[in-house]
């Protein structure tokens, strides 16, 4: 079934093939933009056609609005995807989209506008009596109406931007004294990245597990949920390991949760794919935020589903009643995601931008690669360092764990450095092969102290690959690298 005849996906790298690949299997035809700096990237190859949006800094073309409408009437496309980031959570450009005749498939632009506040959304979610932490509810104006709040909710509190997202403008205060140190950088970051300086304090949770619910809602009003997954593995607020379902959910809590994640979907109205997130401790959960788009991790529940959720969302922007009932939906066994970052974790995590020499995918059972890079791909400063997302599946939890073990090792990229020695580390952390994991967990855990080990076999391993590689020995390469973790597992059983 064809829902459109051709759609324009609004974004780049492997999140515009994602969209792309559910396109073609739909018989749609696509339309790719790029940058300058993307003229040969993967998803401009791959679409029906593509079109040059603007030079290489996203304000001058993932960003621009006008570009990117005038590019969808010229091609002919019907709709647009915004994959994620960029301009996903936009309700100004999903607004411009339905102005101008076109279909923005996501959500509609209300509920972006409603969710797009936080301060909106938890007092909607409030009144829907939907758990949230104490937070000041009208923000917070000055350094003194900020303490005398947080004196009444006790200390450690966080002060967020209320229009704000990824970790911008938080900041932790652990005592009335840093509050002024904090909140005045806070409100000039919401200033800068939202045009709005409003933020406000919340109640801040220690060690919170991070568990949120994958939604689905048509334009009829019926909302099911795709179960959870838990992402308490972060950095900076940003996430790097998510996996579905969570290793603590049991059947009563996770009917509370998921009630909870419906009824805060129909209280903002919400429509298309969306994902409702949750803080949890000490057997309590409460509503943090909603991401009106595409996660980034939703690979993962498709895993353990067996449902495209980029299909949904086409379906449901095209007018299609939601073909799923809830009983429809259940969890078939483990998935885990580990997101492949152009960074150098030994290093603080410093983006590695550069050109990829050799690339070799994992593959084999359970295994699933969606990126937008190869040999010759040079990778941009301009962009987030996202280069890959690695993910495994298993009838167990155990069984995912070892096949995304065994997907790390067989993984090669040289060229750049990338987080793979940070994700072998993690996957191999008594820690996280017992659960046990928050979102403090890279700075409590002993991973960034056994990570420079792990990276140096990444090296040795790497260096093995390049020389062999130098030589014209191709298949000698990959064996000599292999040869490489075979001697490195043996010496560490031994150990």
């Amino acid at each position: 079934m064809s829902y459109f005849d051709k759609v324009l996906i609004a974004n780049r790298g492997e999140i515009a093939i994602r969209v792309m690949r559910a396109c073609r299997e739909l018989g749609i035809e696509t339309v790719a933009i790029y940058s300058t700096a993307d003229k040969n990237a993967l998803h401009v190859k791959y679409a029906d056609e593509g079109f040059c949006v603007g030079e290489a800094p996203p304000a001058k073309s993932y960003l621009n609005i006008g570009r990117i409408v005038e590019i969808a009437h010229k091609s002919g496309a019907e709709a647009i995807h915004p994959g994620y980031g960029f301009l996903a959570e936009n309700h100004l450009f999903a607004e411009l989209v339905e102005r101008e005749g076109l279909v923005f498939i996501g959500p509609s632009p209300a509920s972006m506008r409603a969710l797009g506040s936080k301060l909106e959304s938890k007092r909607m979610m409030s009144r829907a009596r939907v758990p949230v932490l104490p937070y000041s509810e009208d923000g917070v104006k000055s350094v003194d109406e900020a303490r005398e709040f947080a004196s009444r909710i006790g200390y450690p509190v966080i002060i967020k931007a209320s229009a704000g997202g990824g970790g911008i403008g938080m900041q932790i205060v652990n005592e009335e004294g840093e509050m002024e140190r904090a909140l005045v950088p806070s409100m000039r970051m919401a200033e800068s990245a939202f045009g709005d300086a409003t933020v406000f304090v919340e109640k801040y949770l220690v060690r919170p597990r991070h568990i949120e619910f994958q939604i689905l809602a048509d334009r009829q009003g019926h909302t099911i949920h795709l179960f959870d997954r838990e992402c308490s593995i972060q950095r900076r607020h940003q996430k790097l390991v998510e996996e579905a379902p969570s290793p603590i959910m049991t059947p009563e809590l996770r009917g509370r949760m998921s009630e909870s994640a419906v009824t805060v979907a129909k209280t903002a109205r919400y429509t298309n794919a969306g994902t409702v997130e949750f803080l949890y401790s000490g057997g309590d959960y409460y509503f943090m935020e909603v991401n009106a788009r595409l996660q980034v991790e939703h690979t993962i529940t498709e895993f353990i589903t067996g449902i495209d959720i980029v299909k949904q969302q086409i379906a449901i922007a095209a007018g299609e009643d939601l073909q799923l009932e809830q009983a429809d939906v259940s969890i078939r066994g483990h998935a885990i995601e580990c997101r492949i970052n152009a960074e150098d974790p030994v290093n603080n995590f410093a983006a590695d931008p550069g050109k990829i020499l050799r690339y070799r995918s994992p593959g084999g059972p359970g295994i699933r690669i969606d990126s937008g890079i190869h040999v010759g791909y040079s990778i941009s400063p301009h962009y987030d360092s996202l280069i890959a997302k690695l993910c495994a599946w298993g009838s167990s939890r155990m069984e995912a764990i070892q096949r995304m073990r065994r997907a790390i090792y067989e993984y090669v990229i040289l060229g750049v450095k990338t987080t793979l020695p940070l994700h072998h580390a993690i996957m191999h952390s008594e820690e996280f092969a017992r659960g046990e994991t928050h979102t403090h967990f890279l700075k409590e855990s002993r991973i960034m102290e056994i990570l420079p080990r792990y990276a140096g076999e990444e090296e040795t391993r790497m260096k093995t690959l390049a020389a062999s590689l130098r030589q014209g020995k191709e298949i000698a390469a990959i064996s000599a690298a292999v040869n490489v973790y075979v001697r490195t597992q043996e010496k560490r059983s031994g150990s």
